[in-house]
């Protein structure tokens, strides 16, 4: 299960390093299928990485992007990962991608979801994913302990599903095991002795729903992983 684990001597090196290389990935599959499909985590960690590259000189115009998981927010919400996406990825050269919202305003995401499935299945498949990976190992919205967790987890499962779990504030929406399992290429972004520590643990031997980060860490997935303290 060991995967390509890739060290940086900073961060702001490691937003680098790992923009350099999604760039090279979305301008393989721009050269090979004239399409490439990006999918990228919320939160603040990947901002910097955001901005790197969306300077990058690709056909964005043909890109599609979307995100990993999604807060069940508007965007006029702080919590909203659309907004810093918008903010932060689309921007400059990648202003012109296209963008598959993982948000519609409705009281449940359930009230929603067919119709955000039909346009993420639509962009599909994945050609470049990249991930976060918090200290409980859970990954997208794919948490311990979360509603459906067993269901996300599942070989059949559906491209999104709604997810609640106890460390979640609000219902998101998030991409399932084999929605990211798919994808060509797979990156984790680790930054900080926490999230290394809690990527050494799911590496040992242990039920799957207690460290979800493990479903693309199997050695049939293509996945590396970029830290940095």
């Amino acid at each position: 299960m060991t995967k390509p684990f890739h060290t940086f001597e900073n961060r702001a090196a490691l937003m680098q390093g790992l923009a350099d290389r999604v760039a090279s990935e979305l301008a393989d599959a721009l050269a090979t299928n004239g399409r490439a499909v990006l999918a990228v985590p919320g939160g603040s960690t990947p901002a910097p990485f955001f901005d790197a590259l969306n300077r990058a000189d690709l056909d964005w115009a043909n890109v599609t992007v979307m995100l990993t998981d999604e807060r069940f927010v508007p965007e006029t919400s702080d919590r909203s990962n659309t907004t810093l996406i918008k903010q932060r990825l689309l921007q400059n050269n990648a202003l012109a991608a296209r963008f598959v919202p993982f948000y519609q305003p409705a009281d449940r995401p359930e009230d929603v979801l067919g119709d955000i499935i039909g346009d993420v299945a639509a962009a599909m498949p994945l050609d470049v994913c990249v991930l976060g990976m918090g200290a409980d190992m859970h990954t997208a919205s794919i948490f311990p302990e979360a509603d459906l967790l067993d269901e996300a987890l599942d070989d059949n499962a559906p491209i999104l599903l709604p997810m609640r779990a106890p460390g979640a504030p609000e219902p998101r929406i998030t991409l399932t095991a084999p929605a990211l399992k798919s994808a060509k290429n797979i990156h984790v972004l680790i930054a900080g002795a926490e999230k290394k520590a809690a990527y050494s643990d799911a590496l040992r031997e242990q039920p799957l729903a207690l460290s979800p980060i493990r479903v693309i860490l199997s050695d049939d997935v293509n996945t590396d992983i970029f830290y940095a303290d």
